[in-house]
């Protein structure tokens, strides 16, 4: 049985008090009995996230979670469930045996200091503790995998957890087709380990043979790209196929008909649907949280909120050209070793791009992920 570890992390203090009492300047221009308070008080050089403890956790050596540390638990008194969906500061979870239960979240866990901006995600398995009818504590977070991130005011924003494949879903027309937003997907589901299926919605707008060049890019690569109409019900019965018994996510800008797709594939889910603005030609959010949907041929999917920038997490300039599948064949063929593709000599990369063997807007693409314009 492996060791497990003990291990030194930081916590979030509880409560911080204030660092003096009332208004010193006011106090002063008074002439009132605090305005010498200042020479007798007390600076601290902790700040809020000093607090430190020692943890004896259920992780082995060969495990991650997603803090680093997991949590023990009493695993008699303990039930396993995945997190459907987080309004607040309830969690709705799934037992294993079938009972749903809205939970708190345990104050140790939440206490953690994380680069994350929320402790629990959509499609997070978790111990919880019952205490009552339908309602539990959520008292460890299992190690994850298959994650889909976002930068979100410099923090990490899991938008879901423990997923097989990404579908992402962009539309034709009415919102217009957005080829960068797709190659940050693509990049992302790279990084995850994540399979993407590229799924392009109402095609019954346009003509499909206006989409053949960039499908061809897209499938001399390897991924897969579906042509789709929720209206008419083009490409519908191919993508149950590829949902049925996995563990989906499905992912793009608002007005591109993600709610649309999923009411056609799963019948009676009953998501609701609005119409594209037709001013600014923008999709109206619809989704306004993360929800997992159990589906009756077996898996799931979870349908998120409408994304209108997705900002790259965890990823640096140097690293993009590596999760650019049609790139990194010539990366190693570069004169310069450390050649970032954008204005050295004898770079392989723009040769490529010279002799069309390169795509010149995926290349375009790389550039502006590379030059730090990760929104």
């Amino acid at each position: 049985m492996a060791k497990k570890k003990k291990i030194r992390t930081e916590f979030r203090k509880k409560y911080g008090g204030r660092s003096r009492d009332g208004d010193l300047t006011r106090d002063y221009k008074a002439g009132g009995e605090n305005a010498d308070a200042q020479h007798s008080e007390r600076i601290s050089g902790k700040g809020s996230l000093t607090r430190h403890r020692t943890i004896t956790g259920g992780q082995t050596e060969a495990e991650e979670t997603a803090f680093a540390v997991e949590l023990s638990v009493d695993e008699a008194q303990s039930k396993q469930g995945r997190v459907l969906s987080i309004h607040g500061l309830n969690s709705f979870v799934m037992s294993d045996d079938g009972i749903r239960y809205q939970c708190s979240t345990r104050g140790l866990l939440k206490s953690l200091n994380t680069d994350q901006r929320n402790v629990i995600a959509v499609g997070d398995r978790v111990s919880i503790r019952v205490v009552s009818e339908g309602e539990g504590v959520i008292d460890r977070i299992e190690p994850r995998r298959g994650v889909i991130s976002r930068t979100s005011r410099g923090r990490q924003h899991v938008i879901v957890a423990n997923v097989d494949q990404l579908l992402i879903i962009t539309s034709a027309a009415e919102p217009g087709l957005k080829p960068n937003l797709v190659d940050r997907f693509l990049l992302t589901a790279e990084k995850s380990h994540i399979r993407p299926i590229i799924c392009i919605n109402k095609v019954d707008l346009i003509d499909p043979a206006d989409l053949q060049p960039l499908i061809g890019v897209y499938s001399q690569m390897g991924y897969r790209v579906l042509l789709m109409s929720a209206a008419t019900g083009v490409g519908v019965d191919r993508l149950r196929q590829l949902t049925a018994g996995k563990q989906s996510v499905v992912a793009g800008q608002s007005g591109v008909g993600k709610s649309s797709l999923l009411n056609s594939i799963e019948s009676g889910l009953a998501l609701r649907v609005q119409t594209v603005s037709q001013e600014n030609q923008k999709g109206r959010h619809t989704t306004t949280a993360g929800k997992l949907i159990p589906l009756s041929m077996g898996g799931y999917v979870v349908d998120t909120p409408g994304i209108r920038q997705f900002e790259l997490w965890d990823v640096i300039p140097q690293e993009v050209a590596g999760f650019y599948p049609d790139i990194r064949p010539f990366v190693s063929l570069c004169r310069f070793p450390d050649c970032t593709h954008t204005h050295e000599a004898d770079c392989a990369v723009k040769h490529a791009v010279g002799d069309g063997r390169l795509d010149a807007r995926r290349y375009e693409s790389y550039r502006y992920l590379f030059e730090g314009e990760m929104v």
